[in-house]
């Protein structure tokens, strides 16, 4: 096992990191930007270094200084956590040239899954349905042409994209062009390859994806299927877990189709496999995501996995030590994200408590909440044994929630959980902008 593990990332999900590693005997070192000097996760770590300035690319995405940390502390294996180099093969490369362990898949394979021209390809060629759409594009004349063929709405996606970036709807010729520059420019801009596809725009349909973990021998489970369609701006708002309008037999046709992926991808490690899910039951694959989900604790409540010792242990070349048929997933489980709306300095903080009621988070009294990185503030996590009873225990600590010095979205969730749509589990992708206006 690891004695030292460099957690390359910061606020909740490096907490989160550090706390496994305590608790399995790992030393942690935390690095850190100047604005986060004085954060939790680099109060709880072993050891701290500084990485850079307040900007994600002078410190979380700075792959030389991270690396560098990694050497002069002696850590044997980096965990990258969600975002920043979590999905990037070139540092997943770096580590393993200066023979440092990457907590996550291998760099090929994480290159040739992370382009989604490439998955969609190779889902293709294995039989895993696929969302009608084109290969990469040369230009925009292409585009045109290729676009009357699959119909609007469609989507303009960048092959490299991720996070809701790069990625345009398109209801019309005459918006074709504009969204084709704009969703090159901006996946240039953010992952550093424009190039983009045609696919067709899905509406009335979920987002569910199934979380598998592989280690190196060639075992492999699937720990279930995560319901994610209630989003904003392309981005997670609510999850839980089991979708609410999943049955065994879709359930049974989806796992088997994302082992059948991960398998085809010579996956190792955690990854989520992420499709479409039509009201007729069709799914299609969208794409996998080569890293720890922000919403992997719903799974690993309703599993009893904790699936970021996973992580180290098979990165650490330990076997599974359970099989597909002890997976046993029981109850129910929602999380909340918290985001912030604002920037300043927290002073009052009030976390709700109880039984399977906890908030992932780097918050404390006093801390600044800073414009440089990601808005969310945390997640609250609930578990039941029903849907109902955890739907009013979210509820309950949603109520209970204070956090005062920023503004947030408690309210909206609020709002969100108490709606007509969402107890009935009758929602889809595109309608949570809908529940928040109107109270639906």
């Amino acid at each position: 096992m690891f004695t030292k593990i460099l957690v390359a990332n910061r606020g909740e999900i490096a907490v989160r990191i550090i706390r496994a590693c305590k608790e399995m005997g790992i030393e942690t070192v935390a690095v850190y930007s100047e604005a986060d000097r004085n954060s939790l996760p680099v109060a709880l770590a072993d050891e701290r270094i500084c990485i850079g300035g307040k900007s994600a690319t002078e410190s979380y995405l700075n792959q030389k200084n991270i690396i560098s940390a990694a050497l002069a502390c002696n850590a044997g294996a980096i965990h990258p956590g969600y975002g920043f180099l979590s999905e990037n093969a070139e540092f997943a490369a770096l580590c393993e040239a200066n023979d440092i362990v990457f907590i996550g898949p291998k760099s090929q394979v994480m290159e040739s899954m992370g382009d989604k021209d490439n998955s969609r390809r190779l889902m293709k060629e294995i039989g895993v349905p696929v969302v009608p759409g084109t290969e990469i594009l040369k230009d925009v004349s292409e585009a045109k042409a290729l676009a009357e063929e699959i119909g609007f709405p469609l989507l303009v996606k960048a092959t490299a994209g991720g996070g809701g970036k790069g990625i345009r709807v398109v209801n019309s010729k005459e918006e074709l062009e504009n969204a084709f520059h704009t969703a090159s420019a901006e996946a240039k801009s953010a992952f550093g390859n424009g190039e983009v596809f045609l696919e067709k725009y899905l509406t009335h349909v979920r987002h569910v994806e199934m979380q598998i973990l592989a280690d190196t021998f060639g075992n492999m489970v699937c720990l279930g299927e995560r319901d994610c369609s209630l989003q904003l701006n392309k981005q997670k708002v609510l999850e839980e877990t089991p979708s609410p309008v999943m049955t065994q037999e879709i359930r049974s046709k989806m796992m088997e189709a994302a082992i059948k992926a991960a398998k085809a991808a010579n996956y190792t490690n955690a990854g989520t496999v992420e499709f479409l899910l039509a009201p007729n039951g069709e799914f299609y694959f969208i794409e996998m995501n080569t890293r720890l989900q922000v919403e992997h604790p719903i799974t690993e409540e309703i599993s009893g996995v904790d699936i970021v010792k996973w992580q180290i242990r098979i990165a650490c070349q330990i076997p599974l030590d359970f099989k597909q048929e002890d997976v046993h997933l029981k109850g129910h489980s929602i999380e909340c994200r918290i985001n912030a709306r604002s920037t300043g300095k927290i002073d009052f903080l009030h976390i709700p408590g109880g039984a399977r009621v906890h908030f992932d988070t780097a918050l404390i009294q006093e801390c600044e909440v800073v414009p440089f990185y990601d808005s969310m503030l945390g997640k609250l996590i609930v578990f039941a044994n029903t849907r109902e009873d955890a739907i009013r225990k979210m509820e309950a600590a949603l109520c209970e929630m204070i956090i005062q010095g920023v503004e947030t979205n408690i309210e909206d969730q609020l709002r969100l959980v108490r709606s007509k749509t969402f107890w009935q589990g009758a929602y889809d992708t595109l309608i949570l902008p809908e529940i928040l206006a109107e109270g639906k």
